[in-house]
């Protein structure tokens, strides 16, 4: 996503077996680093149901839903 030298990403739930560019299975949401300050907008609800499921975010995946509170909110349904 985005233009040339204007980064924009879709954060994803993806078969580990699909390429990195492929074929995707739901949008969790959209990640812009170049505007000031950065927008991140992710549907918590649907990361969470993902995370529950066993999916296994990459690191910087893994910061931005610790920065969108998706992490938390996983943690503390996990705990009780």
């Amino acid at each position: 996503m985005g233009k040339k030298k204007q980064p924009q990403y879709r954060i994803v739930a993806a078969d580990a077996r699909s390429p990195r560019d492929g074929r995707f299975i739901e949008i969790l949401g959209h990640y812009d680093p170049r505007q000031d300050p950065s927008v991140l907008t992710v549907d918590n609800d649907k990361a969470v149901k993902w995370l529950s499921e066993g999916a296994q975010p990459t690191e910087r995946v893994t910061k931005l839903l610790e920065i969108s509170g998706a992490m938390e909110q996983f943690k503390s349904s996990k705990a009780g």
